[in-house]
């Protein structure tokens, strides 16, 4: 188990990968032998450097990339053998139809069209043959990890429950520690309830390898207990810590005032501020050259549809709590709020118009959102903006709330790709805590994946209906 962006990703995960994109390689090698197998010279030919590397290079990145758009890499994926065959199979195709339009865009860069049949032939084979192998490999290779929770509380039960869900991590949570004695000999979620005046005894008699801390107050706390075992090489989190990492969300159940003054995170400095500033500069001007054909093609569509306006201007809260003027295609009726009086957005919900449905689904009414890049209302990448009204309820409601207006609001945000289309209170709670969790780990890369995946969601039209 690995952190990626504070985020805890299976090693299985990563090292399956690897795996993968070497038998994809080895596929596209094997299949080239294959078709020149009675002409020497022709392989020779076929295969000079550094061209036939390009090739193959080529098609491993785009491969990889159909099986990570198609969930091959998702926990839900890997736990199922007939999702795994579907996904593989959109995978191949996905790529048949890639390489056929690059064999126009750039023919020295296509492979012939029967070494890619044997070659994708080979790596279907390979592939499913790989990922049976990998899990009986896996499950005797690598033994879980027994994990200790001290607590037996709300916070206790919700560590616990994240780990039964996160199975591809190997953690295994071998028993809770009691807060009272006389609850010891119980048990709690399935697992004993140990006595936590005893902790120390149980935990180097089973051999805990991770303690998790998830009592109510500090003053409950082993402190000896928990020094002396962490000098021991057992390793020791906070709750508030380990449900981050896991879930993608900082929980505002587990979270305090002094976690965010504190603790790392939450801070932009003067470099983070000009480099997010020239990327979204770059990501702006890009978005709106290569989709002005686009946009050109949605507005007739939505003027064909519904008539005028064709953009949709609402005043929003950015950054520091100042408003300003959101661009987007509408996608509701134009008596959508008939009292002026603003609206939570509801599942199906009927003022959004035929091609507006179609435009949610695939996020195409954001697209004039680029120019609120370009003037500095917006970034890329941040918290989505929420309306005034909105706001003013939602701080009066929600701890922290404000902490998501310290960053420019974002086009797309790691909320967005994690989190449904926001329509209640509670909806706007847990958007907040995948929104915290962004702003407290902020990092270039950490927005280059946030984008990914929004491409993602556009690709599938996976975007609110």
């Amino acid at each position: 188990m690995i952190r990626i962006f504070n985020q805890l990703v299976s090693l299985k995960t990563v090292l399956l990968i690897q795996v993968e994109g070497l038998l994809i390689f080895a596929s596209f090698v094997a299949a080239t032998k294959l078709w020149f197998w009675k002409d020497p010279a022709g392989f020779t030919s076929h295969t000079r450097w550094p061209l036939f590397f390009a090739q193959c290079a080529i098609q491993l990145a785009l491969l990889l990339a159909c099986f990570y758009y198609s969930g091959l890499y998702s926990i839900e994926s890997t736990r199922n053998r007939l999702q795994q065959l579907i996904a593989l199979t959109r995978s191949i195709g996905a790529l048949w139809f890639i390489s056929a339009a690059l064999s126009f865009l750039a023919p020295s860069l296509a492979m012939g069209r029967g070494v890619m049949i044997l070659a994708l032939l080979l790596t279907l084979l390979s592939v499913i043959t790989a990922r049976l192998v990998w899990d009986k490999l896996w499950r005797a290779a690598a033994p879980r990890r027994k994990v200790l929770l001290l607590g037996n509380g709300a916070t206790a039960e919700a560590v616990a429950r994240e780990i039964f869900r996160r199975e591809d991590l190997s953690l295994s949570v071998f028993a809770f520690a009691a807060k009272t004695s006389k609850q010891a000999g119980g048990r709690f979620l399935g697992r004993p309830l140990l006595d936590l005046a005893k902790m120390a005894e149980s935990v180097t008699r089973v051999g805990v390898s991770h303690i998790i801390v998830a009592l109510e107050r500090d003053d409950e706390l082993p402190v000896a207990d928990l020094m002396n075992l962490r000098l021991r090489g057992v390793s020791i989190d906070s709750a508030h810590e380990v449900l981050a990492a896991l879930s993608g969300r900082i929980w505002l159940e587990a979270i305090s005032p002094s976690d965010v003054i504190f603790k790392d995170g939450y801070q932009f400095p003067r470099f983070t501020q000009v480099w997010k500033r020239a990327l979204d500069l770059f990501f702006g001007v890009s978005g709106i050259l290569v989709t002005s054909p686009l946009m050109a093609l949605t507005a007739l569509a939505v003027w064909l549809d519904s008539g005028r306006p064709i953009l949709y201007r609402q005043s929003r809260t950015g950054l520091y709590g100042k408003e300003f003027q959101l661009l987007k295609f509408r996608s509701m009726r134009i008596d959508a709020e008939p009292n002026g009086e603003p609206q939570w957005a509801r599942l199906k919900d009927p003022r959004v118009t035929r091609v507006g449905a179609f435009l949610r689904a695939y996020r195409l009414d954001e697209l004039p959102q680029f120019l609120n890049v370009v003037r500095g209302h917006m970034s890329f990448v941040g918290p989505r903006p929420e309306r005034p009204s909105f706001v003013t309820q939602l701080r009066c409601q929600i701890p922290f709330y404000d902490a998501r207006h310290s960053i420019r609001p974002g086009v797309t945000g790691w909320a967005q790709v994690e989190y449904k289309y926001g329509r209640t209170i509670s909806d706007a709670v847990r958007k907040l805590e995948y929104d915290l969790f962004y702003v407290k780990n902020m990092s270039f890369a950490f927005d280059c994946a946030i984008a990914l995946k929004t491409l993602r969601i556009v690709l599938l039209g996976w975007g609110d209906q």
